[in-house]
């Protein structure tokens, strides 16, 4: 047998296969994202979009305060070097590190496919609340409804869908009330200092 099973013919020409046409989301990035924290009911606001660990993701953070108020007394600026707030977290510096000045609410993705926002947000799953937006059209499929809800719902992942005529609604609620949360790491507290420095600038 020299052939390929269940193979007849193969065809050189690529531009005679099918094409999958373009989703395109209803409106940009930003103004989805916060869209979506409203209908998710998250305090805070959610920050422009940013490249976090290879991820294009926006946080939803919000101002502490207090602490906001002694870092500035003490002139303890943003640090976003993530090899010197790696540091922050070894016993021996208890104490003497700058307080976490913003809470980080949650982790969103604005993404045209539902696998393209699980690997978005499966590094930050661990640390809190997360969510993807999608366009509607992708919420009315059967890959939707076999693969992507039992996935979300096993991680505590909530859906957004975004429709050009009405809006965001939420398909999916979180259920990140069972899952107990990472504590305080490296890489938790230099996302802090990210969210910290987007909000002062913005």
């Amino acid at each position: 047998m020299t052939g390929i099973p269940g193979r007849m013919a193969v065809s050189d020409d690529v531009t005679s296969l099918p094409t999958p046409s373009a989703v395109e989301l209803p409106a940009p990035d930003d103004e989805l994202a916060s869209a979506a924290v409203a209908q998710l009911g998250w305090p805070g606001v959610a920050l422009p979009p940013m490249t976090l660990l290879g991820r294009r993701v926006s946080l939803v953070a919000e101002l502490l305060p207090d602490a906001h108020a002694e870092r500035i007394c003490l002139g303890q600026a943003p640090v976003t070097d993530r090899a010197t707030v790696s540091t922050w977290v070894w016993p021996e510096f208890a104490g003497q590190v700058p307080a976490a000045a913003v809470r980080i609410v949650g982790v969103l993705a604005v993404v045209r496919h539902w696998r393209t926002g699980l690997a978005a947000l499966a590094p930050f799953a661990r640390y809190g609340e997360t969510a993807m937006v999608v366009p509607s059209s992708v919420v009315l499929t059967h890959d939707y409804l076999a693969n992507c809800l039992p996935r979300a719902r096993t991680y505590g992942i909530a859906v957004v869908s975004a429709d050009p005529d009405n809006g965001v609604e939420l398909d999916l609620p979180g259920r990140n009330d069972r899952r107990v949360a990472a504590g305080i790491d490296a890489v938790s507290r230099w996302v802090n200092e990210v969210a910290y420095e987007r909000v002062l600038s913005a």
